[in-house]
């Protein structure tokens, strides 16, 4: 395949809201040992882009310093020592940034075959999201078969994947949205009941569906006021897994539950782990959750796709959270 001199992708400059997004042009990045070039074909938007953007979520010193964190697409070159995948094969990858963008770098042990029956877009979806979920959900989280979780902000992209994983690993399923809109399509992919946090007290909903009794798991992207009241609803032994802060990450909160129920409270983020750390990770979604997918499982629910040249309009959509599952940007035709 003969590569060219520059590539699109997107500039966010010295960073500021969803206008400061344009298109630019530079140079192909770099490909190093153990790595491959996805030449993109779409790439997701996620939160950490948003907050990267604003200067909030600085990239890894070893770290491409551009936007985007996952894409599908087809092997473009095989850096020295790559032998799993060959140039044309098609593929989707979490990437350390940069995927905003025709080309993209991405160590191999990050790279994932396109599930048999997924398109492009739908395989550009599926990173991010599920790398996160399992790490969180899954191996943080110990998700286990009758397992009562609950799910905040359950139509986002996170939100939506890790009902359904919940549910195929036998868990019973709520989660909090903020209309009725976003509860029924989250009762769609799978849970057992939605709340709707606008209109309700989610703690006081969450104990009548338990019977008072709490839950033994909650994944929460919200932080601030929500941490005492995800203490409160913890069963013994419950599992609070933070991976995200709406809002304020410092707060003032009464710890005691946490030592009279021996509860755990852990979170983590993607971005600053290992390769061989994401690696793993990639390895057990392979085994547990890829074939699950080829069956028509667990599918990502994909809300609005835009052009690459648009993804302003993308991060505003983000931020304004009045969507339904994964945003994308379309970077070539498929």
């Amino acid at each position: 395949m003969t590569l060219p001199a520059s590539m699109r992708y997107i500039d966010h400059g010295i960073g500021g809201g969803p206008e400061v997004l344009v298109p630019a042009t530079r140079e192909l990045p770099e490909l190093g040992a153990g790595e491959v070039l996805i030449e993109v074909v779409v790439a997701g938007v996620n939160r950490p882009d948003c907050l990267q953007r604003t200067g909030r979520y600085p990239p890894p010193k070893d770290a491409s310093p551009y936007l985007g964190l996952e894409v599908s697409g087809r092997i473009a070159a095989v850096g020295q020592g790559v032998t799993e995948w060959k140039v044309g094969d098609a593929v989707c990858a979490l990437a350390n940034g940069g995927a905003y963008a025709e080309y993209v770098a991405v160590p191999t042990g990050q790279v994932l075959p396109i599930p048999a029956g997924l398109s492009m877009q739908q395989a550009g979806a599926l990173p991010e999201t599920y790398f996160t979920v399992w790490a969180n959900l899954v191996e943080g989280g110990r998700l286990a078969k009758g397992d009562t979780v609950l799910i905040h902000g359950g139509s986002s992209g996170i939100g939506m994947t890790a009902i359904q994983i919940a549910k195929a690993w036998g868990a019973t399923v709520f989660c909090t949205v903020g209309n009725a809109e976003k509860a029924a399509a989250c009762v769609a992919v799978g849970a057992d009941a939605a709340i709707d946090y606008r209109r309700h007290d989610f703690v006081a909903e969450t104990m009548k569906l338990t019977g008072s009794r709490g839950v033994d798991l909650i994944l929460d992207m919200v932080g601030g006021t929500y941490i005492e009241k995800n203490l409160k609803l913890l069963k013994v032994e419950g599992r609070l897994v933070q991976i995200a802060f709406l809002q304020p990450s410092k707060v003032e909160i009464d710890l005691m539950p946490i030592m009279i129920k021996r509860l755990t409270f852990t979170g983590s983020t993607m971005r600053p782990r290992s390769a061989a750390n994401k690696a793993g990770i990639a390895q057990n979604l392979r085994t547990h959750i890829w074939p699950q997918l080829e069956q028509g499982r667990l599918l990502p629910s994909i809300f609005k796709v835009f052009p690459l040249d648009q993804a302003a309009q993308a991060h505003a959509l983000m931020e304004s959270s009045e969507h339904i599952g994964k945003i994308l940007l379309q970077v070539r035709p498929d």
